[in-house]
């Protein structure tokens, strides 16, 4: 399982706010955890992803779609990958390692 950290940046709104846009991303993303594809955690600077590699491109792509969908000409969207492969871990379980050890 791989774990992504995310943020998609509208570029030319009319507004410094950004909230509708996240707010739609977090629908689309909610579409596929009930799915049983993903897990996500939205935060206040980006949201994290975990599932399989190949679904989390699949996701990062329909969510880089969301403000185009929604009328914005251009699109950054910054995209950082933690795939470990010698043992499964989620989100949960590597943020508890981290608290066992303080």
């Amino acid at each position: 399982m791989a774990i992504a950290d995310v943020t998609v940046i509208p570029i030319g709104t009319e507004s410094p706010s950004v909230s509708d846009y996240v707010v739609k991303i977090q629908h689309i993303l909610k579409k596929y955890e009930k799915q049983g594809k993903i897990n996500y955690r939205l935060t206040p600077m980006n949201t994290i992803i975990e599932g399989e590699l190949p679904v989390l491109f699949e996701v990062i792509q329909a969510i880089h779609e969301s403000p185009f969908d929604m009328g914005i000409k251009r699109v950054a969207t910054n995209i950082r990958i933690d795939d470990r492969r010698d043992k499964r871990a989620s989100m949960d379980e590597k943020l508890n390692s981290v608290q066992n050890k303080l």
